[in-house]
């Protein structure tokens, strides 16, 4: 009688709070990345200024990502041929760009995802029923990190949040990231958009 008194609190704990989510491996999240060939969703964005923005993300791996921005910004930000480029629907101009390496990004645009690299994840917990890696290219820290949220059953990629080499932090929340059967490659061409926006 006596024992049963004393676990009864225990037990009445354990009802309150349901078990705490299993973390993710790495092995598992290594996976699912490198499984994740041509991907669609639609995103937002919230800026280090407080700021946000709305648009479609693609994604064909390796290398190349596509960020279409709605309006009012009009912007069209394109990872490919090594390359990240920034059109600014409202210039005439051309495009920004500097090399995707330079970029937090690159670790999961990477041919091979393995997030078990020496010196690649700096963090990996569990919070709330997500799991969160935190990770760099460990041959360029001085770029900045980027923090990946997955959710479980099954795997899927939910936000980033991407550190910067100045500690400025954007947070990009996946409206469910799904498998597309084909993306164009012209979706992720540089130069093609450089054409077509030249009329060429």
């Amino acid at each position: 009688m006596k024992k049963s008194f004393l676990l009864a609190p225990t037990l009445l704990l354990a009802m309150a709070f349901p078990a705490a989510a299993d973390i993710i491996s790495l092995n598992d999240l290594s996976g699912y990345l490198n499984d994740l060939r041509t991907a669609k969703a639609e995103f937002t964005q919230i800026n280090s200024d407080g700021s946000r923005s709305n648009g479609t993300f693609y994604i064909r791996r390796p290398g190349r990502a596509r960020f279409e921005y709605n309006s009012p910004e009009e912007t069209l930000v394109m990872a490919g041929g090594g390359q990240v480029a920034i059109f600014d629907g409202k210039s005439n101009t051309g495009p920004e760009q500097y090399p995707l390496r330079r970029t937090p990004l690159s670790v999961i645009l990477a041919r091979r995802v393995n997030l078990n690299n020496a010196n690649m994840v700096t963090g990996h917990r569990e919070d709330g029923g997500n799991t969160i890696v935190t990770a760099r290219d460990p041959e360029h820290a001085e770029y900045g990190n980027i923090q990946l949220v997955f959710s479980d059953n099954p795997i899927k990629l939910r936000q980033w949040i991407i550190t910067d080499q100045s500690n400025n932090r954007t947070v990009v929340n996946l409206d469910d990231l799904s498998p597309q059967r084909n993306l164009s490659s012209l979706l992720f061409s540089i130069p093609h958009e450089v054409n077509r926006r030249n009329g060429d």
